[in-house]
């Protein structure tokens, strides 16, 4: 069965799935991963944050295994779900598709290669052709957007003004799920973009305090739209890559 595209799904993605999950042996562990059809598209959705528990927290994700999974599967091509807050006064409900990162993560395993060398280039970390079509998606639809930098933290806090005073120096919105997934999808030679949500101001930029129930009621009222705009886009990325992120490991063994 060739699966076209993969979406790591985030908080609220659950509500997009039905059925039972397909069990992927990885070498990092188990993963849960959903096989739909949607326009004639066969997709596997992995909701990052399903597990033993309810609710897997950001920093106890296992991403090698969500990624090898995927790869395990045949599939190429990955778009990522994450819901994000603004350091630049975006909109809340707009999206951002990111153009750079900037890892603050602390304790997370960010590489397959333990014993080997590879030193991945990731001087544009996010798949073009993806992040084309994600654009254009959301132009078509009318819909807000911007680019902008990602700036990954720990988790499973919030964090602090002064923290964010710092970050939003070097980037623009800030969120705890997206590192290092971007890179161990480079190191398997895989496409992958994301779409980020805007739920909530950063702390700091109102007088209000920030609560996980907000970004919940805020990805409740945007998961429609969302999930029209992954769509379109999964009909709109090309058969054939033609980007660089299938070469990414060419040059890079030491």
């Amino acid at each position: 069965m060739k699966i076209d595209a993969a979406v790591l799904g985030g908080v609220g993605f659950s509500s997009f799935i039905e059925g039972s999950a397909k069990i992927v042996n990885t070498p990092y562990g188990d993963v849960g991963v959903y096989i739909i059809e949607l326009n004639d598209k066969t997709i596997a959705i992995v909701p990052r944050h399903s597990g033993a528990v309810e609710h897997v927290p950001p920093h106890m994700i296992n991403y090698r295994a969500n990624i090898w999974a995927i790869k395990e599967l045949g599939v190429e091509k990955i778009i990522a779900t994450n819901s994000v807050g603004t350091m630049k006064g975006h909109n809340i409900g707009s999206f951002v598709i990111p153009d750079d990162f900037i890892d603050l993560t602390k304790s997370r395993i960010s590489t397959f290669y333990d014993k080997n060398t590879i030193h991945v280039d990731m001087t544009e970390p996010y798949c073009p052709q993806i992040s084309k079509c994600l654009m254009d998606t959301l132009e078509k639809k009318g819909l807000d957007y911007t680019r902008g930098t990602y700036v990954c933290t720990e988790g499973p806090r919030f964090e602090t003004r002064a923290e964010i005073k710092m970050m939003s120096m070097i980037g623009d919105i800030v969120g705890m799920t997206g590192l290092p997934e971007v890179v161990l999808a480079r190191e398997l030679e895989l496409c992958y973009a994301s779409i980020c949500t805007i739920t909530n101001q950063a702390c700091g930029l109102t007088e209000n305090k920030i609560t996980a129930d907000e970004v919940v009621v805020e990805l409740g009222t945007t998961q429609d739209i969302l999930l029209e705009v992954l769509t379109d886009v999964i009909d709109c990325i090309p058969a054939t890559r033609e980007c660089e992120c299938m070469n990414a490991t060419q040059g890079a063994r030491l």
